[in-house]
């Protein structure tokens, strides 16, 4: 098997060394080039083509974002972005998993050498993910539809306008469930800017650390329709709003009298993941049954295959993104092999299927 060739973009000439000595250790990877800014990266990529760029996302000249937004209109290729563990680090950072980035590994602003060898299996495991996730998808994630733009330009004002709907029917009948991994962020915020506020609510189980989920949530909130938050223990499931899953918790839904409520605990991880797909997927099996509407999108592996098809065994409608619109088949793909799934849906066209659905139009 060919090496997966990796160029790595840092203005600190300690970092590329050190990246690159911790990448190079693998026998299956070869930093085939380092750059200190985006101008030399750009002559680097042109002479060596890596399979994988490392991205830092400060660098003097131009910013990682605007480099990472010439670079997927141009030429796309998978990036792994490095970023530092602060507030802003975590806003930048998803920014670029808008714009196209893979994954990212996150940075202290001390002791850097000694943090980054500790994270060297998590480096390394997600370059080669990256080494194999679909470009063409990567492509097609650039395209956002008007649709998606004119929700999102004055979502603010919409929720403002629209406070006495949701307090007038905030009681949902139906729960929507999402699960994702690689490339969930971004297909999470397209589909959820284009649902309304009169949507049921939504579960979600989006493998991401803890320190950039409250980041996530509120990013998302500030551009779309509908309410988005982080989910709290104990917090009643609402029609028009979305709840994520804290990145160190695991995301439960129960029935009280009628009506859903978030429930988390600190269990041990599921399929190597907490928050788990499963655990959330399966709670709506027990709990919510054929009132379920089950999505699983983007993602590395098969966490949310079995409690998807739990679901489906309890009556619920489940439907997977596509490959071609998947930046990683392996979590939909699962679904699909072990039957858990009905449908195979681009990502452009799940908010509307998923409209149809609940409004029984299917």
């Amino acid at each position: 098997m060919e090496k997966v060739t990796v160029l790595v973009i840092d203005d600190s000439a300690l970092i590329r060394r050190l990246l690159s000595e911790l990448l190079n250790a693998d026998p299956d990877i070869e930093v085939i080039a380092t750059a200190r800014d985006a101008f030399d990266a750009r002559d680097k990529i042109k002479e060596f083509n890596p399979d994988v760029l490392t991205l830092d996302v400060e660098m003097p000249k131009m910013d990682g974002i605007t480099f990472l937004k010439k670079l997927m209109r141009l030429h796309p290729l998978p990036v792994v972005m490095i970023s530092t563990m602060t507030e802003q680090g975590a806003k930048v950072t998803l920014e670029a998993l808008e714009e196209g980035a893979i994954d990212f590994v996150a940075k202290p602003k001390i002791n850097v050498s000694k943090t980054l060898e500790s994270y060297a299996e998590e480096i390394i495991n997600k370059v080669k993910i990256a080494a194999k996730v679909n470009v063409n998808a990567l492509e097609f994630r650039q395209k956002k539809t008007d649709k998606i733009q004119e929700l999102s330009a004055d979502s603010s004002v919409r929720k403002q306008d629209s406070d006495a709907l949701i307090l007038n029917s905030n009681k949902t009948d139906k729960v929507i469930g999402i699960g994702a991994s690689t490339g969930g962020t971004k297909a999470i915020g397209d589909i959820l800017c284009q649902l309304p506020l009169s949507c049921p609510g939504i579960v979600i189980a989006q493998h991401i650390p803890v320190t950039f989920s409250d980041a996530f949530a509120a990013r998302l909130n500030d551009k779309c329709e509908i309410e988005v938050c982080i989910a709290e223990d104990g917090q009643q499931i609402l029609a028009g709003h979305a709840y994520i899953a804290p990145g160190d918790k695991h995301l439960i839904v129960e029935t009280k009298k009628g009506l859903y409520y978030c429930k988390l605990n600190d269990d041990p991880t599921v399929n190597f993941h907490k928050p788990s797909v499963d655990v959330l997927f399966g709670s709506l099996a027990k709990n919510v049954g054929a009132n379920v509407i089950g999505i699983m999108l983007t993602g590395m592996g098969a966490d949310g295959a079995k409690g998807m098809l739990e679901m489906k065994t309890a009556g619920a409608f489940n439907f997977v993104q596509d490959k071609s619109s998947s930046v990683v088949w392996g979590m939909p793909g699962q679904a699909i092999k072990i039957g858990a799934a009905e449908l195979q849906i681009p990502l452009r066209d799940i908010a509307d299927k998923l409209m149809e659905r609940v409004q029984n139009k299917q």
